[in-house]
């Protein structure tokens, strides 16, 4: 399988594994593996960089974790917590999809029901990172 190099500084310990035609990652945080699709590719490289680059506990990793927005269940891929309060809300795209002010309110619609600091909105190649602050979001370049 053909994966796309994405925009992260350093590389990480993926396990893989193959059932019939289909491609599997190994989730270090829900401890099983799931189907390696674009946006899983792109989750795990920020779990793995949450827990080897910042030095988090996995207890402190939450992943598609349910929540209800205007009567509709959604998802959002991954949250970092500290102290269980909500600090970076991470939504996933996969490679292919372009980051646009409509993802980015997507996500700013979830972190609404979350209550994060701090979100970002990636796809793997372009990451876009924003404080909450004074009920505005403040963009900036995370190094």
């Amino acid at each position: 399988m053909e994966l796309p190099k994405l925009n992260f500084q350093e590389t990480f310990d993926f396990k893989f594994k193959k059932d019939k035609d289909k491609f599997f990652i190994y989730d270090l945080i829900r401890k099983t593996y799931l189907l390696l699709t674009p946006e899983e590719w792109v989750r795990q490289h920020w779990v793995h960089y949450y827990l080897t680059v910042k030095s988090y506990s996995k207890s402190a990793l939450i992943t598609e974790k349910k929540i209800v927005l205007n009567g509709l269940t959604k998802r959002i891929d991954l949250l970092v917590t500290e102290k269980t309060e909500p600090v970076i809300l991470i939504e996933c795209k996969a490679p292919q999809i372009k980051l646009t002010e409509k993802t980015f309110e997507q996500t700013a619609r979830y972190n609404s029901i979350i209550g994060a600091k701090e979100i970002v909105l990636t796809n793997g190649l372009q990451h876009i990172n924003a404080y909450y602050e004074n009920g505005e979001y403040q963009f900036y370049r995370a190094e």
